[in-house]
């Protein structure tokens, strides 16, 4: 692997870079919290060789917003649940907004 390569790799927001008690630790809250939101399917960290957890920052990312519900004083499988909703509708607002750009006409341009 070159320098490069690593460097990408540390730009890559899927890239599983974190270990659990450091995610934790970035998120200010539990390492059970992360095994709740996984067992709720919010996310689903890659495993090490040795089976260890490992998530990328997309995933804290998920995972703050499901924290900040929590917080909030919603249920965890209900925050989990709104968490997945908002992801799936940024998404179609980005595949849409795609749609919409490569379906507009092509603008004539001025005669000089």
């Amino acid at each position: 692997m070159t320098a490069h390569d690593s460097i990408n790799r540390l730009n890559d927001d899927s890239y599983p870079a974190y270990t659990m008690g450091r995610a934790a630790d970035m998120l200010g809250t539990t390492q059970g919290f992360l095994r709740a939101i996984e067992e709720a399917r919010l996310i689903t960290p890659l495993r090490s060789a040795g089976g260890h957890r490992r998530y990328s920052r997309y995933q804290l990312r998920i995972a703050a917003r499901a924290r900040e519900l929590v917080d909030q004083g919603t249920p965890i499988e209900a925050a989990c649940r709104i968490v997945i909703l908002e992801d799936q509708l940024e998404e179609a607002q980005r595949v849409n907004a795609e749609h919409r750009h490569t379906a507009e006409p092509a603008k004539p341009t001025a005669a000089a």
